[in-house]
């Protein structure tokens, strides 16, 4: 292969990775801004969800406050699994909640505890409230999701609380015989029965260190033309 034609493939290869690089950093740092906006934005927005009408999308209606009456499931509660607080894991605390005069129950997230050694002790998860109608405020949210979906982690152990790898309410709806939501009610700081509660986590890269990066990307490629056009003219 010619010599001239070697060194300009490895060069375009070269700058189209790190200005690829470059771009997916600055989409990364677009969707951080726009998860951070949303939530600012929708803070004070607030949703019926006693109602009949279905919600299609859970963007439409993603970190609205709500307000809702019902009873909790006490007999049915979730653990869900491999959630980090503080560098420590631990559970988030799901619990199902009839809501009133519905056909409808949602997963009350209840908070955050940390994980008992060994991990078949299981955390005492139980109400005050029991079976008696109350009423909750909390934040509607997307259930958490996970980077790799393991075969079998959408089914909950046959313990109580059951542990749970991924939230699925369509498993989870064929075993507690009745229909949920496909979404979780954050359980406000607030209120009752509840865990450690910081809806609102501070994301670990925010979007101007992504725009840093990008910036990192950019200039490798920059510098990375100076240096063959010197080359070529060299030539």
């Amino acid at each position: 292969m010619n010599i001239k034609l070697g060194w300009t493939l490895a060069y375009l290869g070269i700058f189209t990775v790190l200005l690829s690089l470059g771009v997916w950093q600055v989409h990364r740092a677009d969707e951080k801004q726009a998860y951070l906006d949303l939530q600012a934005q929708r803070i004070n927005q607030h949703i019926d969800l006693m109602n009949s009408q279905p919600v299609e999308n859970i963007i439409q209606i993603r970190y609205k406050q709500a307000t809702i009456t019902g009873t909790y499931d006490v007999a049915h509660q979730f653990l869900l699994d491999n959630q980090i607080q503080d560098s420590k894991v631990g559970y988030f605390v799901l619990t199902p909640f009839k809501l009133k005069n519905t056909n409808k129950a949602i997963l009350v997230n209840r908070g955050w505890i940390p994980l008992i050694e060994p991990r078949t002790t299981l955390p005492d998860v139980s109400l005050q409230s029991q079976h008696s109608e109350i009423t909750l405020t909390g934040r509607v949210n997307a259930f958490p999701r996970v980077g790799i979906k393991l075969d079998g982690a959408t089914q909950p152990t046959q313990t109580q609380p059951a542990i749970v790898q991924v939230v699925d309410n369509i498993v989870l709806s064929k075993q507690l015989g009745y229909d949920l939501l496909d979404f979780q009610l954050e359980l406000s700081p607030d209120s009752a029965d509840g865990y450690k509660r910081d809806w609102n986590i501070v994301i670990p890269i925010p979007p101007e260190k992504h725009l840093a990066y990008a910036l990192q990307w950019f200039g490798l490629a920059l510098v990375l033309t100076v240096m063959f056009i010197k080359m070529a003219l060299k030539k």
